[in-house]
C-alpha cells in the first residue's frame, strides 16, 4: 500500500518516484520509492471544507494580500479516511513488504489549493455581504460577480459546471431587469 495516501481529492492513480519523493524521508533511495510505487495504489480523497467566518482573504494598507485559513471539517475527514482504511483489507490490499500501517493521511498545502470559493459573501443584507443574491455588487449598480467567489463552498467538487449554471441565471436576471427579450428557439419550453 502506498505510505502516502493523500487526503485531497476524488478517484484514484498511479504513482511515481517523484510523487513519493515528496512525503517521503530525505534519505530514502530512488529504488525503493520505484518499488513502491510499482506495488502502490493511491487513493485522493476529498471532504467539503465548511465556510467559516475566519477564512478570508483581506487587503492589508500596503496592498499586500493576506490569507486566512484554518480547516473547521476534520472530523467527518478522518471518518472517510478511517472508512478507506477499514475497505483496504477487502479490497485485496494485503500487507507485505509496505505494511498497510504505513498509511498517511496528508493535505494539499495552502498554496495548492485549486478552486478557490467564497471568497464574497452574499445576502440581502450590504452591512454583512458584498453581494445580493443575484451576484450585483450592493455598492456599485454595474458590478456583478459571477465566478466562484460568491460560492460558500465547493461540496469537494471541481465547481467549473455550478459557476456556468450560476452565470446564466445571473444572465437571465440582466435581461430581465434590462428588459431585454431574447427569442424562443423552436421546441424549447419556457
Amino acid at each position: 500500500m502506498n505510505p502516502l495516501l493523500s487526503a485531497r481529492g476524488v478517484g484514484f492513480g498511479y504513482g511515481d518516484r517523484d510523487i513519493l519523493r515528496g512525503g517521503a524521508p530525505w534519505f530514502a533511495p530512488g529504488l525503493a520509492l520505484d518499488y513502491m510505487a510499482k506495488h502502490a495504489i493511491d487513493f485522493w480523497l476529498t471532504t467539503e471544507d465548511i465556510p467559516h467566518p475566519d477564512n478570508r482573504v483581506t487587503v492589508d494598507r500596503q496592498g499586500g494580500i493576506k490569507l486566512a485559513k484554518t480547516y473547521y471539517n476534520t472530523e467527518s475527514h478522518k471518518r472517510l479516511l478511517g472508512k478507506l482504511k477499514q475497505l483496504l483489507g477487502p479490497m485485496g490490499c494485503h500487507e507485505t513488504a509496505i505494511p498497510r500501517w504505513s498509511v498517511l493521511g496528508q493535505q494539499i498545502p495552502i498554496a495548492g489549493i485549486a478552486h478557490n470559493c467564497g471568497t464574497v459573501r452574499f445576502g440581502t443584507d450590504p452591512r454583512a455581504s458584498a453581494l445580493d443574491v443575484n451576484c450585483k455588487a450592493h455598492d456599485l449598480d454595474n458590478l456583478y460577480v459571477v465566478d466562484t467567489s460568491f460560492f460558500p463552498s465547493s461540496s469537494a467538487v471541481n465547481p467549473a459546471l455550478t459557476a456556468m449554471a450560476n452565470a446564466m441565471r445571473v444572465g437571465d436576471h440582466l435581461l430581465d431587469r434590462l428588459g431585454v427579450s431574447t427569442p424562443q428557439v423552436a421546441g424549447a419550453q419556457a
